[in-house]
């Protein structure tokens, strides 16, 4: 997927950059269900057992597991063939690691992006938040929202790109075909990015579980083009 990372403070050096597609690829390599020799893919040939598990899925394990909690059974790695699929948690994830090593080098003004969701930190170069349009599903060309983030994240979850890839665990034969894309602002894009999974599954009720969440506000699209927003989200709002 594309990853763009986005620096305005100054002392900006390439190494900064590379550091960060360097961790990318390395998260890639590690958890992507599409590479036959990724952690997760011999994890799912049983070819690894728990206990030799590394650091970084031993956690992402343990994320998910809290996170099918808090959300009743409605987000969950584990498919009903028994195989593990962890990339509704592992963008978010890995997109807030990102930022972190930015972070650390002392960078304050930036934001980083994959497929779509976002972190962003400070300002942009007009010293003005960071502007992320959100886009019709029923028309991808048009931007019907823009939204002003600094120091939070936002993701969104939907089938209009990649189709029926979402399901709901607790009624799996059947396809969500209610909403089309819902969309989450929180405190980071790890919280974002995880809720905006689980909430997709619940259909059209995921937007209610976002309102009544501490801490995230969302913007839901049903099958009909019609939008219904959180409370709060209409604070995020530009234009």
């Amino acid at each position: 997927m594309p990853i763009t990372v986005e620096i305005v403070d100054v002392g900006v050096e390439e190494r900064f950059f590379d550091e960060v597609f360097s961790y990318f690829d390395y998260v890639d390599k590690k958890f992507s269900t599409y590479k036959d020799n990724s952690e997760i893919s011999k994890i799912n040939r049983k070819e690894i057992q728990e206990v030799d598990f590394s650091p970084d899925m031993k956690q992402v394990f343990q994320l998910s597991e809290e996170t099918k909690k808090i959300t009743k059974g409605y987000f969950d790695i584990k498919s009903k063939d028994g195989q593990y699929d962890p990339s509704g948690l592992v963008k978010g994830w890995a997109i807030h690691n990102a930022a972190q090593i930015l972070i650390r080098h002392g960078f304050v003004n930036f934001y980083v992006e994959a497929g779509g969701d976002i972190q962003a930190h400070g300002k942009n170069s007009h010293g003005e938040n960071w502007r992320v349009g959100i886009r019709n599903p029923l028309n991808q060309e048009e931007i019907i929202k823009v939204i002003g983030l600094s120091g939070n994240g936002i993701a969104t979850s939907g089938t209009y790109v990649r189709g029926q890839h979402i399901y709901n665990p607790h009624d799996i034969e059947n396809k969500i075909l209610d909403i089309l894309s819902l969309t989450v602002i929180g405190k980071n894009v790890y919280e974002a990015d995880r809720f905006a999974t689980a909430a997709f599954a619940m259909g059209k009720d995921g937007i209610y579980f976002i309102e009544e969440f501490p801490g995230l506000e969302g913007y839901m699209v049903d099958k009909n083009g019609i939008a219904t927003m959180t409370t709060g989200f209409k604070n995020n709002v530009l234009e």
